[in-house]
């Protein structure tokens, strides 16, 4: 019958199903491994409040680190992403889905810098 059976030799080479070109995708991995701060996400008010809240952690903690907004889904999806908006610090995701408070932000940054 077969009408519900996998199709064979269909494979997918990204996260968005072959669509990205292999120059979006280097670039996306380099960006997943430099370290820094990054907010995930379509540029939304949730994102900008994640933003501000993280800044306002960054001031308290006396960091001056930049934050970097990455708005391109084919960087969000190769950090593993798919809910927006997300944290990454040093290149490791510690909260995705949903605006954080500011003391949230700072124990959260604390947590990966140590």
């Amino acid at each position: 019958m077969g009408l519900f059976s996998k199709k064979r030799g269909e494979t997918k080479s990204c996260c968005c199903g072959g669509s990205c070109t292999p120059e979006a995708m280097k670039q996306a991995e380099a960006a997943k491994a430099s370290a820094g701060i990054k907010v995930l996400g379509s540029g939304c008010a949730k994102c900008g409040a994640l933003e501000d809240a993280v800044r306002a952690a960054l001031t308290e903690l006396g960091m001056d680190t930049s934050i970097d907004h990455v708005t391109d889904f084919a960087q969000i999806a190769a950090c593993g992403v798919m809910t927006t908006p997300a944290l990454v610090v040093d290149g490791k995701v510690v909260s995705y889905g949903k605006v954080l408070k500011k003391e949230a932000a700072k124990a959260l940054i604390q947590n990966v810098r140590g």
